[in-house]
């Protein structure tokens, strides 16, 4: 989580430090070290070695006057210290990055689809999250030799929301961290680190993307299509092909219908469900070839990207699943089969 407003705060209170100690910039860290916030606060106290070293000469030339200059060095010091480590303990997070949120509030969607409210430690706080990222999110089984359990999630709030961060999360039966989630009550906490950086979107990359998405896949869908749909300036295209069991799991379905109604030139969105009502006007079954070919931009026009995200039945039919987050895998199924190549695709 991004935390460096707190960072900020802490060391704006030992501003009259660095200017007492001018010095302080060529203290420098341990080989290989690349952390800024341990680096700033290695700064801070280096800085006050350095202060009462210059204090000391002064002291020969005009003892009052350096013992007082002494004494306000080292309490502002003293005063700027516990901030700093309190703000670089918030900025890293602790242990590996995690850091520990509360649980503010739960929203039902559906039969088995909750919307988690996490507190982030300030409510001027801003998550950090960009277009596109993810968090990771993490508990220990009660368990005495169980190992932390640890998922990634997109969150689903704006990206400049203030103090919360939401997650949206589907309970699946032999899912340890989902069941876990679901079983959290308001003032419950959770580890949670990030933002982890995607896909990086900036207006009009593309020309037009095509979004597969299957489940909770739709996540960092939706976070792509607020950040095109968000800004005045991209005009870009976008296709949708979402698939769900029933049509209670259909995820986002207002908002996405509000993009349609909204932009109806630029957002089409078609859905396909395992077990349709005979109400159900959409396709039935699974996300097939034909569809992905009638309703997709062609593998041969310029400048399109396609999207996919899903269980991973879905995936490997679709475009088959990533070896790991930095390694999107081979490119195999129905979009390698319509002529799309691996540098056209992105995996979720």
């Amino acid at each position: 989580m991004s935390l460096l407003v707190a960072s900020r705060a802490a060391f704006r209170a030992a501003a009259p430090l660095k200017r007492t100690v001018q010095s302080s910039r060529y203290s420098t860290g341990p080989s290989g070290s690349s952390s800024s916030s341990s680096n700033s606060a290695l700064a801070l106290l280096l800085g006050a070695g350095l202060a009462s070293g210059g204090g000391a000469y002064y002291f020969l030339q005009r003892p009052t006057a350096a013992t007082e200059a002494v004494h306000k060095a080292k309490e502002t010091v003293a005063a700027a210290v516990p901030a700093v480590a309190a703000a670089n303990k918030a900025l890293t997070g602790g242990d590996q990055g995690f850091v520990s949120l509360e649980l503010q509030g739960v929203e039902t969607v559906n039969h088995n689809t909750k919307i988690l409210r996490f507190a982030l430690p300030s409510p001027d706080m801003v998550s950090g999250v960009t277009f596109t990222s993810a968090v990771l999110t993490k508990f220990k089984p009660d368990a005495p030799d169980a190992k932390p359990v640890v998922r990634p999630y997109t969150p689903i709030s704006e990206e400049d929301a203030r103090g919360h961060v939401d997650l949206l999360v589907k309970k699946y039966p032999d899912g340890p961290m989902s069941s876990h989630l679901h079983g959290l009550q308001p003032g419950d906490r959770l580890e949670i680190k990030g933002p982890l950086p995607k896909y990086p979107w900036t207006a009009n990359k593309h020309d037009h993307v095509a979004l597969v998405a299957g489940g909770t896949g739709i996540t960092p869908m939706w976070q792509l299509c607020r950040a095109i749909f968000g800004n005045p300036d991209d005009k870009t295209k976008v296709t949708l092909v979402f698939g769900n069991v029933s049509e209670a799991d259909v995820l986002l379905k207002q908002e996405l219908d509000k993009l349609e109604n909204t932009y109806p030139q630029r957002f089409r969105a078609f859905y396909v469900l395992d077990n349709p009502p005979k109400s159900w006007a959409g396709g039935s079954g699974v996300i097939s070839k034909e569809l992905l070919k009638t309703v997709l931009p062609e593998a041969k026009e310029e400048n399109v990207k396609v999207f996919v995200c899903g269980p991973p039945g879905m995936m490997n039919a679709v475009s088959g699943n990533k070896k790991s987050p930095k390694d999107q895998g081979e490119l195999v199924g129905i979009l390698k089969e319509l002529g799309y190549t691996a540098e056209q695709v992105y995996k979720f």
